[in-house]
Formats: C-alpha cells, sequence, structure tokens
C-alpha cells in the first residue's frame, strides 16, 4: 500500500508541474467589456483539516493551482466505535501542507457558477493527532467484544504523521463581485492506516481479570489501526476568497 501511495503521490505531482509551466498568462472574462485580471487569488479557509489559507494561479480559464496550509484545532469528529467500544476524539492538526491542480470543466461557461467548479488533484503533507477517551456509563465498558466494570477509563492516540498522501475533491469558487467571493470544497485524503496506540491504568472490577483486560485493549488497538475506513481522511472546508 504504501508504494501504491507513493506512485499516486509521484503522479499527480508530476501532473501539476506540467500544469505549472502551461503558456497562459492571464484570464480574459467577458462582459460589457473585456477585463484581464491578474491570474491570482488568495482564500482564507477553515474546514475539517483546520484552518489557514491557500495561493491560486489559475493558468487559464480551465486549470488552476493552489498551495495552501492548514493547521489548528477544529473537532468535527465526535467520536469512533470499534467492536463494543466508544472514544471520545480531540483533533489536534499540526502542520498540513497541499499543493493542488484545479480542472474546470465548464470553464468556458457563460455560467458563473458552473465555471467556477473545478475537480482537484494533489498530494499533502498531513500531521494530524487524535487523543482518544473512552466513553463509559457507570464504569461499564465493551472492549474488543468483552464487557467489563472498571475504576478508571481508556486513553489513547490515533496518529496520521509525516505522510504525504494523494488527495482527490470537488470544490467551486464563484466570483460575488469583481474581486471577492467564496469557495467551497469536499474530497478525501489517502493516508493508509494511523498508527494507535491504547492505554489504561483502570481497576477492573468485574468481567475478567486485569491481563484478560489488557490482552482485549491490545487486540482493539490493532483492530482501530486495521481497519480498512481509517486508510481514508475526508477533507471539507469553505472560505472566501480575493482575486488581484
Amino acid at each position: 500500500m504504501k508504494k501504491f501511495q507513493k506512485i499516486l503521490v509521484a503522479s499527480t505531482l508530476f501532473s501539476i508541474a506540467g500544469v505549472a509551466i502551461a503558456d497562459e498568462p492571464v484570464i480574459v472574462e467577458p462582459g460589457n467589456t473585456y477585463k484581464t485580471y491578474l491570474p491570482t487569488s488568495f482564500r482564507a479557509e477553515a474546514g475539517t483539516t483546520g484552518y489557514g489559507g491557500a495561493l491560486t494561479w489559475d493558468v487559464n480559464p480551465y486549470v488552476g493551482v493552489s498551495l495552501g496550509y492548514n493547521g489548528g484545532n477544529i473537532n468535527w469528529r465526535n467520536d469512533i466505535k470499534s467492536h463494543g467500544t466508544k472514544y471520545d476524539l480531540d483533533q489536534d492538526n499540526n502542520n498540513n501542507v497541499y499543493l493542488n491542480a484545479e480542472m474546470h470543466p465548464w470553464g468556458a461557461s457563460q455560467n458563473t457558477f458552473a465555471k467556477s467548479v473545478y475537480v482537484a488533484a494533489g498530494a499533502a503533507y498531513l500531521d494530524d493527532d487524535y487523543k482518544l477517551t473512552s466513553k463509559s456509563n457507570n464504569g461499564n465498558v465493551t472492549v474488543n467484544d468483552n464487557k467489563y466494570n472498571i475504576n478508571g477509563n481508556i486513553t489513547g492516540k490515533m496518529k496520521y504523521k509525516n505522510d504525504i498522501a494523494p488527495y482527490i475533491g470537488i470544490g467551486a469558487r464563484p466570483m460575488l463581485s469583481e474581486h471577492w467571493g467564496v469557495f467551497g470544497e469536499i474530497g478525501a485524503y489517502y493516508t493508509d492506516n494511523p498508527t494507535v496506540s491504547l492505554t489504561s491504568n483502570a481497576t477492573v472490577n468485574s468481567g475478567g481479570t486485569s491481563e484478560q483486560f489488557q490482552s482485549d485493549l491490545k487486540a482493539q488497538e490493532n483492530q482501530i489501526a486495521n481497519d480498512d475506513k481509517y486508510k481514508w481522511l475526508p477533507s471539507a472546508k469553505v472560505g472566501v476568497t480575493y482575486r488581484f
């Protein structure tokens, strides 16, 4: 999977490099008169990977390139559940840097919204951490499908750390005036499985021995780390754009 991931990243970055050296210098938009703009815009954005901004170079009406950065804490996942155990999630987006090519299939349309719609493909450096805390009902927890009553809780970490991940998404950035517009995008990063660690110093009152509890906790850790649904990191963001 890691080899497949590297191939995807290499191919997307190669495509972006090809876009960046295209020879279209400006964007010309029809109206009552023709106006020529610098093909550059900046956007402030916030979403599931944090908040930050991006600089976009529109090579021509059909293709653009965006370089952006996101960071900060925005908790969008409330919890996860694995084999009977629910965990609260506390998300920490440390440093996420991305480079995307944006293809506008209706770039020459007279419809303002249609020509703003694009498909994005690229790659990002992801450095995301998730703190896990188990949910219990009066000390009752289910770990690896086995029920226990404990004094204490289960904590852990799930990390997407220092990974270069390929990305695909779809979005729109319509202009509301000559310079100002809005922006929205949804997509997903192929991250492969995260690393997961679970620990607990809880006292086991019933349901099994402390050794059985720790063994089930280790099995739970492996189940989360190898669950296919965590190979993809969903992304959604909105923002405001300014075109120079």
